[in-house]
């Protein structure tokens, strides 16, 4: 699904900014705030923000990679596989 970008000058979103704000939360929507014609800054949804931000920590982004590399190696299990695993594993016994 194509996400819509919306540009729109920030003084319109200032008087609109209840209406902007519910349309990023519960629609997903972005927007671009301009001032002049200028980009200034950008509007989504909180939850997506904070993805994003832990899309940029440094461990995350290695822990991503690492996972890749491994399930191109074929180290990967189908989902299947791995919850039978967990069953089994929750069956056995404690000593």
């Amino acid at each position: 699904m194509k996400q819509t970008v919306h540009r729109i000058p920030i003084t319109r979103a200032r008087i609109n900014l209840g209406q902007v704000v519910r349309r990023a939360a519960v629609n997903r929507e972005y927007f671009i705030l301009e001032k002049d014609g200028i980009p200034v800054a950008g509007l989504m949804s909180a939850d997506e923000f904070e993805d994003y931000l832990d899309s940029q920590q440094p461990g995350l982004k290695k822990q991503i990679r690492k996972s890749s590399d491994e399930y191109r190696r074929g180290k990967a299990r189908s989902a299947k596989t791995f919850l039978a695993s967990l069953q089994v594993a929750r069956a056995k016994p404690k000593k």
